[in-house]
């Protein structure tokens, strides 16, 4: 993986290409390549280790006008970053741009050794690229041999493959790794990520597992895996130029953290009112009778979606008497041999809508008969298309690698949630009407936090970021925003952070401290204040480096104080997890790193 584009039509392709992997580069960095065919079928073939930047020097030197052409940015599955192992591969008479994983390119790579094939990189990739030509080469029938080879193959793949041999058609496929079709006047544009079809055709095509595209300057005509023609379906693409551009801001990342109040607002808008006092999520397609028999939510999310996941429940569970809520790693739960209880209806959390191990269970407990809606941010996604029901979070494009307004709204859609079952099930609506005054009013209080805090958050942004390893804890609902704060601090500062429930410090995780460690100790002024206060104490006594963030006027033992004024009560750990985003921000940025594309990270991990 990870960002595919590709172009059939009449326009000069090389610098459509390279816009498009601009705008996906924050999906995969480590190579890139393009190549493009001329009416002859003639390639040019340009690829480069790195960022796109440095293809784009290449570019300049290999001027074309062809127009037909497909690229690539890569996140490394097989093989080191190299220009060698960097898409587009070649085999014989094909080109092939890859994202996905083949299980079984070991198996065929030996097969294709035997039959004279040279393999020249590490990867599955190039494997899958011979295979196809193998095929090509007894009929040249380019959409025939696309299809032959992929009933071969185990595992996932998004594919776009040209042919030298005929430069009027460009084939592409998927199963488990996204692929978009744009549709204009005498051109087809192909993209792994909506953003890079912005400016070019409002018209797309989203493809379904196991479909394969036949584009042509005349259109597009889908087959499914046999190559049997089938119906496609033209759909408005709801995305626009503006929300993929800084606006001002040096980093993308910034920009999402300072965006949450009004991408909160459109996740909250038609949904909480507060003159009658209800919350209402439509298009989960349940009852009241439904929802009334709800006794288990099971929660599915990867990274910062299970957090949210989590956060969620331990604020659900306040107000929902005989429901469990349990949040599942996807990666984990996929593989586990586990349970399900009657009456379990499941959610499905996932910013992009495309992780993989987060489909799989999905598809696991759809087998199983579970009612499974979504929590997702991308309108047409694979996970948006298979659940029974769900919600989109309206949080528009989040660019930055490290997730932050997906992650608030994330947790606002699943309380929602919460709140209209425990009105279905007879809840006293006086009990529920704070937490939605709260919701309410959390876009406010987040703006606030963010104009006051910023400045102090900077100042020990900088004192810190010399420090080599780092402690977050919280009780209760802080809790999932330690582990938040702690994964987003490790993703953009590479600071080695660990997120833990402050309970379980004298547990073991006190035996690390000493001064190369920093602690953030997050306390609520609450019903637990005197018990974080207690673990804090715990840790000064042993040398600890405390950043406390808090929302108390009380004396804090703390080396550094963060203190917060806000009038939320039940609602404040996701006013406390913003100032976590602008703290990890800033580390970052004192470090000189490159904050919105982190090392080894990509933004939609569509494979294993």
């Amino acid at each position: 993986m990870c960002g595919i584009v590709g172009y059939i039509g009449k326009k000069p392709v090389q610098q459509l290409l390279l816009n498009g992997l601009k705008r996906l580069e924050y999906r995969g960095y480590d190579s890139a390549g393009i190549v493009t065919l001329d009416v002859t079928g003639k390639p040019t073939l340009l690829r480069a280790k790195g960022k796109v930047v440095e293809l784009e020097a290449k570019v300049r030197e290999h001027r074309t006008r062809d127009s037909v052409g497909i690229g690539h940015t890569r996140w490394a599955t097989h093989g080191a970053p190299s220009k060698r192992n960097a898409h587009p591969h070649n085999a014989g008479d094909l080109y092939l741009v890859h994202n996905g994983i083949i299980e079984n390119y070991l198996e065929l790579k030996n097969t294709l050794s035997k039959r004279g094939y040279d393999f020249k990189s590490d990867t599955d990739s190039e494997v899958l690229t011979a295979l196809i030509d193998s095929l090509y080469q007894k009929n040249h029938d380019l959409l025939e041999a696309v299809s032959g080879a992929l009933q071969l193959v185990v595992g996932a793949y998004g594919i776009g493959v040209v042919s030298d041999k005929n430069p009027d058609e460009l084939v592409v496929a998927r199963k488990g790794s996204p692929l978009i079709v744009g549709v204009g006047e005498g051109e087809v544009f192909v993209a792994s990520d909506a953003s890079a079809l912005l400016g070019h055709t409002d018209r797309v095509i989203y493809l379904h597992d196991g479909e394969i595209g036949l584009c042509t300057r005349d259109g597009v005509q889908l087959y499914d895996s046999e190559a049997h023609a089938v119906e496609s379906q033209i759909e408005t693409l709801e995305l626009d130029l503006e929300a993929i551009q800084k606006k001002g801001y040096k980093h993308f990342l910034l920009k999402e953290i300072y965006e949450q109040p009004e991408s909160l607002r459109s996740t909250l808008s038609g949904r909480v009112h507060t003159d009658t006092m209800t919350a209402k999520l439509g298009g989960i397609n349940m009852t009241n009778e439904e929802l009334r028999a709800v006794k288990n939510v099971m929660v599915i999310g990867c990274g910062t979606a299970y957090y949210a996941g989590l956060m969620a429940g331990y604020i659900a569970e306040q107000f929902l008497d005989g429901v469990t809520i349990n949040s599942y790693i996807a990666s984990e739960l996929r593989y586990r041999s586990f349970t399900v209880p009657d009456n379990t209806i499941a959610l499905i959390v996932s910013q992009s809508g495309e992780t993989a191990d987060t489909l799989a269970c999905l598809q696991e407990l759809k087998r199983r008969g579970v009612k499974c809606l979504g929590v997702v941010n991308v309108v047409g996604s694979t996970i948006a298309r298979e659940v029974d029901g769900g919600v989109y979070v309206h949080v528009g494009a989040e660019i930055s690698v490290a997730s932050t307004k997906a992650f608030t709204s994330q947790v606002a859609a699943i309380v929602i949630f919460a709140l209209m079952m425990a009105s279905a099930k007879g809840v006293n609506p006086k009990e529920l009407s704070q937490y939605i005054t709260e919701l309410d009013q959390l876009p406010s209080e987040i703006e606030k936090v963010i104009e006051k805090s910023v400045g102090d958050v900077k100042k020990v942004a900088k004192k810190y970021a010399s420090y080599e390893h780092a402690l977050y804890v919280g009780r209760d609902a802080l809790f999932p925003i330690a582990l938040e704060g702690a994964l987003k601090l490790k993703e953009v500062s590479y600071i080695h952070a660990e997120g833990y429930a402050a309970g379980e410090l004298k547990h073991g995780p006190i035996a690390l401290i000493d001064d190369r460690f920093f602690e953030v100790c997050y306390l609520q002024d609450n019903w637990l204040y005197e018990k974080t206060q207690s673990n804090l104490i715990e840790m000064n006594a042993r040398g600890a480096h405390v950043i406390a963030i808090t929302d108390t006027d009380r004396r804090v033992a703390a080396e550094t104080v963060i203190r917060l004024s806000t009038k939320l009560t039940l609602l404040t750990p996701l006013v406390f997890n913003v100032v976590s985003q602008l703290l990890a921000y800033y580390m970052a940025v004192a470090k000189g790193n490159d904050v919105d594309q982190p090392r080894n990270l990509a933004k939609s991990v569509t494979v294993e």
